[in-house]
């Protein structure tokens, strides 16, 4: 079973006062690089909720977001103006250096930083409320796991349509190759009487043709290809999670023989197969990179 790396999760948990929202989203990446986005509040549960996140996503670029509404309708929270003073003086200074326009919206781009919001009691956490938190952390990556196992389903249907399609093609190099062989032994014995005075010598011709012709014989990379197409499939539908890395090197052994293929083919029809060929791997390649 395939997963996907990319993903969204998001997951809302209610407590008497409190109204917790944690969204979590994915894309792919070689291994885990988890941005958490957590309020002040929070702060000395950021690393649990980094391992709760961590170790089920395993790998992607991850970005949680946990924001918190109050719901008593009175809060302790004020603007820091002293440090929204300091933040809006850098951004204009930052403009004229730079060149470029002060933002338009001067509060929505304030308000993203840092300790702009001062609260003047510290209000201590309640059992509840950190209860809650990781019950919205714990759905949100439930949701995410879901749909990245839903696209999971996608890349498998399209791995398989784009292996199909090789092994399709693959079976057309096979009448090109045959007249292939009869055409290569008719030009040389065409090129051979253009040349005035030569006598040939029949059986070194047949040994020259013969080693020419091997030279350029295909069935080696038709044979491995055909391995690493079953191959691919075969790890396609293990049950084992994780399969990306080992589907990305699979691909870049069918490269290998396509590229042989290629340049051993020396006719115009089976390099056209060829380049089809390549263009379905470089879909299949590109779909990697997204596979757990």
């Amino acid at each position: 079973m395939l997963l996907s790396m990319t993903g969204f999760g998001k997951a809302v948990a209610v407590t008497k006062n409190k109204k917790i929202t944690v969204e979590i989203k994915s894309l792919n990446s070689k291994q885990l690089d988890l941005n958490a986005r957590v309020p002040s509040a929070y702060r000395d549960k950021e690393l649990e909720l980094r391992n709760m996140v961590g170790r089920p996503l395993e790998r992607g670029k991850v970005d949680m977001t946990v924001t918190i509404e109050n719901l008593g309708g009175e809060t302790s929270a004020t603007l820091n103006i002293s440090a929204l003073e300091t933040y809006k003086k850098q951004i204009e200074d930052a403009s004229a250096a730079l060149g470029i326009p002060v933002p338009a919206d001067w509060y929505s781009v304030l308000l993203r930083f840092p300790d702009v919001m001062h609260s003047e009691t510290q209000v201590e956490i309640s059992a509840e409320e950190i209860e809650a938190l990781y019950s919205a952390v714990s759905s949100a990556v439930s949701a995410l796991m879901d749909y990245r196992r839903t696209e999971g389903r996608k890349l498998e249907d399209f791995f398989t349509e784009r292996i199909q399609r090789i092994s399709a093609l693959l079976k057309e190099v096979d009448p090109y190759e045959a007249q292939r062989v009869d055409k290569i032994r008719i030009r040389i014995e065409e090129g051979l009487k253009k040349i005035p005075g030569v006598e040939i010598d029949k059986g070194r011709l047949e040994q020259e043709m013969i080693f020419y012709i091997e030279k350029l014989d295909v069935n080696e990379e038709k044979q491995r290809l055909g391995q690493h197409l079953a191959y691919f499939i075969e790890t396609l539908q293990s049950p084992l999670p994780g399969q990306g890395k080992k589907l990305g090197f699979i691909s870049q052994e069918m490269g290998r023989e396509i590229n042989t293929l290629g340049s051993k083919s020396n006719h115009a029809d089976m390099q056209r197969i060829v380049v089809k060929m390549k263009d379905e791997l470089e879909q299949i390649k590109e779909q990697v990179l997204n596979v757990m």
